[in-house]
C-alpha cells in the first residue's frame, strides 16, 4: 500500500529560518521539494568529499585486522588524507617490487658483482665485456687462450666475461650482453626494503581499520547533514526583498498530526493540499508484516508510481511459491526454516527479517518437495519408505509437475490482468479498464467453458464460447482507448489483440523454468546420493567417513546453486511476465524526509 502524501508550503521570517530548519531536521518528516536549481561550488566539494569517505570506510571494512596498536592520528579529515597518500604509495610500491623481483631474476645469474669496481677499470683502460654462447664454444675460445672467465652456466649456455684491454679490437662468436645495472645482492635488499615499506603501511591500514572507521562514518554521517541542509537552502524561494523563505516538502498523512503540532507551536505560516496528477511525488510503503519482507525484492526493481497500486502484497505469495517450486526439495527447506530460526536467536534486529523471509521461503520449499517426493535428493515416489507408501500415489510425476508451473503462470497472469484492470479504474476511470475486463471475459470465460463442457456439466455448444468471445471482443476493440474516436479506438483493438495473443502466450511458456529448474536439483540430489552410496560401499573403513563429508560438500553446493537460480527465476517472472500483465509502471522515487539521519542515529 502507498501511503497518501500532502504537500506542505512554509513560510518563515528570515531571521527565523536557521532555527525552523534545526527543527524541522531534527523531526525528520519532510521530503523536501527539489527544483531544478544547479549545485554550488561548495557543495559539489562536499559531494565529493562525501564519496572519499565512502570508499575509505568500504575499503577500511574489507580489512579484517585484531590488531591492539592504536593509530598516531586520530582526527578523521587528517585520516582520510593519510589513507589516500598512503594508498597511493602503496599501489607504486607494489608496482615497484614487481619490477625488482622481474630485475632480480635477470640478476641472479651475473652473481654479486661491483658496479664500482667495473667503473674503475674503466679508467684504467680495462673494460669488461659480457657475452652468452655455447659449451663448446666457450671451450675453443679457452683453447685459443682469450682473457675470458666463466660467470655462470647452464646445462647447455656459458656467460662469460672477457677483459678487453686498450680498447683493442676483439672478435668473438657471442651474444653480446649487457651486464645489470645493479647486482643481485642489491637487488634484494631494495626488496627487503620495499616490503618492508610495504609492510609498514598495511600495520597503518590495520590500525585504522581496528579503530578508527567510526571517526569516519562520524564525519560521513556530519557531511551528508551538510549536504541535507544545502539542499533545503537549495530548493528555498525568497520573497518579499528576501525577507520571507518558501519552502515546499511532502508529507505522509499518518505523520502530519507531529508536524502540524511543530507548526502551530512556531511562528511559520504554512498551508498543505492534496497531491495532483502532475506533481513529482515521493513514494512510501505500508505493508502488513509478511508483505513488508518482501519490499527489498520489489525495490530491486523499481517503486511504483505514486498513482498506481503497489505490487508487493500481491506479488509476495507467488514469489514464495514460485522460489519453492525451483528450489523444489523439503529437506533443504527444512534446513532454511530450522537454520533461519537458530540464527534469529543471536541476529541483530535488522537482519532478523532477511531471516524471516529465508523461513517463508523455506515453507514453500517443504510444501513443493512433499508435492513432488523428494527430499535431500531422495526420490520417494520410486523409493519403497514405510512411511510414505501410503502417500506415495498423492505425489506429482514429472508431467503433472510440468502442467503445474503452467496453471500457476496461468494463475498469475490472469491475476495480473485483474490487477491491471484496478490500476486503470484507480488512475482513469472505470471505461479505460473495460478492454483490460474483455480480456479477463475471454480468458476465464473460455477456460470455464472448456472446463464445465468437458465435465459434460453444460453441452459443448460453441454459441456460448462465441458470446464469450464476441462480449470480450467487443470491449476490446471499443474500449482500448476512450480518449480517442472509435476509429482510432478499433485500430488500437485490433493491435491491442495481437500483441496481448502473442504475448500471453510467450509469458505461459516462461512458467516453464518453474518446472525445469525444479528438476535440475531434484537431480543433482539424486545424482550426489548416487555418487555418494558408491564411496559408502568402496571400502568398510574409510567409505562411511567420505560418504558423509561428499554429502556434506554435495548437498551444500546444490543448496547454494539451486538456491541461485530460485532466487533469480522468480524475480524475473515477477518483474517481466506479473509486472506487464498487471500493468506496472514504476519510476516511483523513494520518501527521504529531511533529517532521516538524525531518525536513523
Amino acid at each position: 500500500m502507498i501511503v497518501p502524501m500532502l504537500k506542505y508550503t512554509f513560510l518563515v521570517f528570515h531571521r527565523e529560518y536557521e532555527d525552523f530548519l534545526i527543527e524541522l531536521n531534527r523531526l525528520g518528516l519532510v521530503h523536501i521539494a527539489e527544483h531544478d536549481v544547479e549545485l554550488s561550488e561548495a557543495t559539489t566539494k562536499k559531494v565529493a568529499e562525501l564519496h572519499k569517505y565512502e570508499r575509505a570506510i568500504s575499503f577500511l571494512q574489507k580489512i579484517e585486522s585484531e590488531t591492539t596498536e592504536k593509530p598516531k592520528i586520530n582526527s578523521a579529515p587528517k585520516i582520510l588524507d593519510d589513507l589516500t597518500e598512503k594508498q597511493k604509495e602503496l599501489e607504486e610500491l607494489e608496482g615497484h617490487l614487481e619490477s625488482l623481483n622481474k630485475a632480480a631474476q635477470k640478476a641472479l645469474p651475473w652473481g654479486n658483482f661491483s658496479p664500482d669496481l667495473i667503473e674503475q677499470l674503466k679508467t684504467e683502460r680495462i673494460h669488461l665485456l659480457f657475452y652468452s654462447t655455447s659449451k663448446k664454444r666457450f671451450i675453443e675460445l679457452e683453447q685459443n687462450n682469450q682473457p675470458i672467465a666463466i660467470i655462470s652456466e647452464t646445462a647447455s649456455q656459458v656467460r662469460f666475461v672477457y677483459i678487453q684491454q686498450n680498447e683493442e679490437d676483439i672478435d668473438i662468436d657471442a651474444e653480446l650482453l649487457e651486464l645489470p645495472p645493479l647486482p643481485h645482492s642489491a637487488i634484494e635488499k631494495l626488496i627487503r626494503e620495499t616490503e618492508e615499506r610495504i609492510k609498514a603501511i598495511n600495520t597503518t591500514f590495520n590500525c585504522y581499520a581496528n579503530n578508527s572507521i567510526y571517526l569516519l562514518e562520524e564525519q560521513k554521517t556530519t557531511l551528508i547533514r551538510s549536504l541535507e541542509f544545502d539542499k533545503v537552502i537549495r530548493n528555498t524561494f525568497k520573497e518579499a526583498e528576501d525577507k520571507l523563505m518558501v519552502l515546499e516538502g511532502w508529507v505522509p498523512h499518518t505523520k502530519t498530526p507531529a508536524l502540524n503540532q511543530f507548526l502551530k507551536d512556531s511562528d511559520a505560516v504554512y498551508f498543505s493540499r492534496k497531491a495532483k496528477p502532475d506533481d513529482k511525488i515521493p513514494v512510501l510503503l505500508k505493508n502488513n508484516r509478511f508483505g513488508k519482507l518482501f519490499e527489498p525484492i520489489g525495490s530491486m526493481f523499481s517503486l511504483p508510481d505514486y498513482a498506481e497500486l503497489d505490487l508487493t502484497v500481491f506479488f509476495a505469495p507467488f514469489f514464495m511459491l514460485f522460489f519453492g517450486f525451483c528450489l523444489g526439495d523439503a529437506g533443504y527447506g527444512l534446513l532454511f526454516v530450522i537454520g533461519a530460526g537458530l540464527y534469529k536467536l543471536k541476529a541483530k534486529p535488522e537482519v532478523k527479517p532477511y531471516l524471516s523471509l529465508i523461513q517463508f521461503l523455506g515453507i514453500a520449499t517443504i510444501l513443493f518437495g512433499a508435492i513432488s517426493g523428494t527430499f535431500f535428493g531422495i526420490n520417494l515416489i520410486d523409493t519403497d519408505f514405510a512411511l510414505t507408501e501410503k502417500v506415495q500415489h498423492l505425489f506429482l510425476n514429472p508431467d503433472k509437475m510440468f502442467n503445474l508451473a503452467l496453471i500457476l503462470g496461468g494463475i498469475q497472469i490472469i491475476f495480473g490482468l485483474f490487477i491491471k484492470a484496478a490500476n486503470q479504474t484507480k488512475q482513469f476511470g472505470f471505461s479505460y479498464a473495460l478492454a483490460t475486463y474483455g480480456w479477463l471475459v475471454i480468458l476465464i470465460g473460455s477456460i470455464v467453458y472448456t472446463v464445465l463442457s468437458g465435465a459434460e456439466i453444460i453441452p459443448k455448444n460453441k454459441t456460448i464460447l462465441y458470446g464469450i468471445l464476441a462480449l470480450g471482443g467487443f470491449f476490446i476493440l471499443f474500449f482500448s482507448d476512450p480518449g480517442v474516436n472509435v476509429f482510432a479506438r478499433i485500430g488500437k483493438g485490433v493491435w491491442d489483440v495481437y500483441s496481448t495473443v502473442t504475448g500471453i502466450f510467450g509469458d505461459l511458456l516462461s512458467y516453464i523454468r518453474l518446472f525445469a529448474l525444479g528438476l535440475s536439483s531434484a537431480i543433482l540430489g539424486f545424482v550426489i546420493n548416487d555418487i555418494g552410496l558408491q564411496i559408502l560401499g568402496s571400502s568398510k573403513i574409510i567409505g562411511p567417513v567420505f560418504f558423509v563429508i561428499f554429502l556434506l560438500l554435495g548437498h551444500t553446493l546444490n543448496i547454494l546453486i539451486s538456491s541461485l537460480g530460485s532466487f533469480v527465476h522468480p524475480m524475473r517472472l515477477t518483474f517481466v511476465e506479473f509486472y506487464k500483465n498487471a500493468g506496472f509502471k514504476g519510476g516511483g522515487e523513494e520518501y527521504k524526509p529531511f533529517g532521516r539521519i538524525n531518525n536513523k542515529g
